[in-house]
């Protein structure tokens, strides 16, 4: 898979961001009316909830909903980038299905754990896992995403972050793939 650093960004996705944060601050007025204290945040979500209209933040644990919405608010408002949510929470039923695809497709469950988990191990089945994009807004979330406890988790997948409270700036092992339970370091036992 590739990785978000070697794909440069499309002059239609700095076009986006552009115009994103144009709306956003056309919107700040409005949202300065209507929540006061929290008017950057608000109009950061009218702004991006424009740009990507389909995404869907319901089922997302409280403590992921709120980093994920400072980390974007952030991103946009000091950096001009745009993340958007392609995927978070997934009901346990729809998961079951993604992996069974997946078995399928590849012929084997330990195949398709490579890149799809059964719901009783997914992230986003908890409602802690976010698959992001743009390509750009992955990256910054990858360099960022640590003051808001959101970290990348596998090699093979430069979209999926976790919320990860507790971590402490502290990135928890990424893994090669999400079959691949703990990656034994120096000094791990089995």
């Amino acid at each position: 898979m590739d990785e978000p650093r070697t794909i440069p960004p499309r002059p239609r996705d700095r076009l986006y961001a552009a115009l994103t944060l144009l709306l956003a601050v056309l919107l700040l007025p409005a949202a300065f009316v209507r929540h006061p204290r929290r008017a950057r945040e608000l109009a950061c979500h009218w702004a991006l909830g424009m740009r990507f209209p389909a995404e869907d933040l319901t089922g997302l644990t409280d403590g992921a909903l709120a980093a994920f919405t400072a980390a974007r608010t952030e991103a946009l408002w000091r950096h001009g980038q745009l993340i958007g949510l392609t995927s978070g929470y997934r009901d346990p039923h729809v998961q079951q299905r993604m992996f069974d695809d997946e078995v399928r497709r590849t012929g084997s469950p330990s195949l398709a754990r490579m890149l799809v988990l059964p719901p009783a191990e997914s992230s986003h089945v908890k409602g802690i896992a976010l698959d992001v994009r743009p390509h750009e807004g992955a990256r910054w979330l990858e360099e960022h995403g640590a003051r808001h406890d959101l970290y990348r988790i596998y090699d093979n997948e430069w979209w999926h972050f976790e919320h990860r409270p507790g971590s402490r700036g502290t990135p928890p092992p990424r893994r090669p793939h999400p079959g691949v339970r703990h990656v034994i370091g120096n000094g791990d036992r089995p």
